[in-house]
């Protein structure tokens, strides 16, 4: 028969306290998050010898309390500082001169070989005019 390993949780102000026992063992650590504390209780798991163990995750004595603790950290959004928008016709902050004048670096799957790039004409230069085939009349 399959023993299961348990895994439990328990907030301490910012940080959690992770309990991980089965198979006669048992193993605690320390992490910041619920996230960095389910992460943890796999190594930990990983430690005690068996990697296709089933593990039960536990918060306030619930798998249910847990998963709904860990899939709430896991789907919110970080808080980020507002969006500063600058006023029309001024140069946002990241930009410089230099940078102005330097073109775009393209990911190396959009770049073209370096000898089709060295055989491209400039732009400032006019295109030769078109020969004619048709022999010049003569008067």
């Amino acid at each position: 028969m399959v023993e299961a390993i348990t895994a439990t949780y328990v907030q301490e102000d910012a940080d959690w306290k992770i309990t991980v026992s089965g198979r006669g063992k048992e193993l605690t650590a320390r992490a910041p998050g619920i996230i960095a504390a389910r992460d943890r209780a796999d190594q930990l798991v990983e430690e005690l010898g068996d990697g296709k163990a089933t593990v039960v995750h536990l918060l306030n004595g619930s798998a249910l309390d847990f998963t709904s603790a860990y899939m709430t950290a896991r789907l919110t959004l970080p808080k980020l500082p507002p969006l500063e928008v600058p006023p029309p016709g001024s140069v946002p902050k990241q930009q410089s001169t230099e940078a102005a004048d330097k073109k775009p670096q393209l990911p190396p799957s959009k770049q073209l070989p370096k000898a089709v790039e060295d055989r491209k004409a400039p732009a400032a230069e006019p295109a030769p005019a078109a020969e004619s085939k048709a022999p010049a009349k003569q008067a």
